[in-house]
């Protein structure tokens, strides 16, 4: 496979891939699922699922709707619904999210923000 490529995974989702024995410094955008198995020290904002495989790894910042962490990350991370750390997984730095998953073995050194959306600027709290 190329640098970047698409591929078609199973029931025909598309994911942008980043193979192995490739670096990217810079910004990513992705509208389409990624899963990085090579280098980003950037920043990656994906409108879908991002995976790092485990020789994949990424230092910078991660925004995403979910995200399925192998390998290893250092920077923060911005997920709106739910991260997933497998037990290979090595992180270091911020994680936002809503929903954080944690295998055994799996290796977090940072700050974890899980709190609830906060209230409309318009609203009143009642007494």
């Amino acid at each position: 496979m190329g640098i970047m490529s698409k591929e078609t995974v199973n029931a025909g989702a598309e994911y942008n891939t980043i193979a192995a024995g490739t670096k990217i410094t810079g910004d990513v955008v992705a509208d389409a699922s990624f899963r990085l198995d090579g280098q980003i020290n950037g920043t990656l904002t994906c409108k879908g699922k991002v995976i790092i495989g485990a020789n994949g790894s990424m230092e910078g910042t991660l925004t995403c709707a979910n995200a399925e962490l192998l390998g290893k990350f250092s920077g923060k991370i911005v997920v709106s619904d739910t991260l997933s750390l497998r037990s290979s997984a090595v992180v270091d730095g911020e994680i936002k999210t809503k929903v954080l998953s944690v295998e055994p073995n799996a290796k977090f050194t940072g700050t974890c923000d899980m709190s609830a959306a906060q209230a409309q600027p318009n609203q009143q709290i009642k007494k």
